[in-house]
């Protein structure tokens, strides 16, 4: 019996067995404490599918070679350029959030392309430089925010210039995704279409991963110097494993904002790539080896501690702050994790 439990231990890992029970708990105390189990379930599905495709981000920039891309700002940013182009053309609905993604895929192509030949340059320095890389770009843009020439009235400031802080999305895209085919069960919200298109970027990537240049790229990042005797291009394999986690971090944040409401700008996306490091790692994954599974399991680990913690807070201390102060505890405890799973590789 002992054997086996050590033997569970060491499969699943320690922390993902004390995460995992945590949730568990978390989602008993609620049921306890008497909150609605159906708004807890379908918090945890919606939060699970907005988020999914950022996590999702990271296998191709871990399978690659680069590690966890913590410069995942840098396709953020180049997704909410293609939702404030799609409003500023005046499109809606279904229409402005294909558009959005249309025109953020360019962007985010040039940007990973440019930021997988850095990479290539700094090898074995790579996390490093990515940090500094994402925190230049968010504040570089935020003086772009200010001065870019963009007129539409609900997205700048009534006086003064620039684009305002956050931008509701209600009258252009928001919500399109989580409310297409959408149904309840039970009286939980089952967000059909959000599901969908994050269920769809995983088999999408998946397919890629088994196809002869996702081959390449993920050998490429597994032993570098056996790939390139067997005539693989290394240095080409890291940029696209660059590009392909920057066009799906762009893609990411387009569908994370429809399903939030709102368009965060200026320094809003200056952490996001910790919380998705954090995710894929807390799934399973490592600094060298990553999987669908590792995403599916880490967004719904992750996002699902957050939406149990917060309510479960609020009832024990009513009319006090330690629901915010719990999600910053759990929020960045995952991170610490995480931060050390990236140093020791297990």
């Amino acid at each position: 019996m002992t054997e086996s439990i050590k033997t569970i231990t060491k499969k699943v890992g320690l922390p993902r067995l004390i995460i995992s029970s945590f949730f568990v708990f978390l989602i008993i105390a609620s049921i306890g404490l008497g909150l609605p189990l159906d708004r807890t379930l379908t918090n945890i599905i919606r939060r699970f599918g907005m988020f999914g495709v950022l996590v999702l981000a990271m296998v191709p920039a871990i399978q690659c070679g680069i590690g966890p891309n913590f410069a995942l700002p840098l396709g953020i940013i180049c997704g909410i350029l293609g939702e404030i182009i799609s409003i500023e053309f005046g499109f809606v609905g279904f229409t402005a959030f294909i558009v959005a993604i249309l025109i953020s895929i360019p962007f985010a192509t040039i940007i990973g392309v440019g930021y997988g030949n850095l990479l290539n340059k700094i090898k074995g320095s790579e996390m490093l430089v990515a940090a500094y890389a994402a925190l230049s770009v968010v504040y570089f843009m935020c003086i772009m925010w200010v001065t870019l020439p963009f007129k539409h009235p609900q997205m700048i400031w009534p006086i003064g210039k620039g684009l305002r802080v956050t931008i509701a999305l209600e009258a252009f895209f928001g919500y399109v995704l989580n409310d297409f085919a959408d149904f309840s069960i039970a009286g939980v919200h089952i967000p059909t279409g959000l599901l969908m298109f994050f269920l769809l970027c995983c088999f999408v990537v998946w397919l890629y991963t088994r196809s002869k240049t996702g081959m390449a790229m993920k050998a490429a990042g597994d032993n570098p110097k056996f790939a390139l005797a067997s005539g693989i291009n290394v240095d080409r394999s890291r940029i696209i494993g660059t590009t392909l986690s920057t066009i799906l971090g762009a893609v990411g944040i387009i569908v994370y904002h429809q399903s939030y409401g709102y368009i965060q700008l200026y320094d809003a996306p200056q952490y996001m790539g910790f919380a998705t490091v954090a995710a894929v790692l807390i799934g399973g994954a490592t600094a060298r080896k990553a999987k669908i599974s590792h995403v599916l399991l880490g967004v719904l680990l992750f996002q699902g501690l957050l939406a149990v913690a917060l309510p479960v807070a609020n009832e024990v201390v009513k009319g006090s702050n330690l629901a915010e102060v719990l999600r910053m505890v759990i929020q960045n405890g995952i991170i610490l994790y995480a931060l050390t799973q990236v140093v020791g590789g297990e």
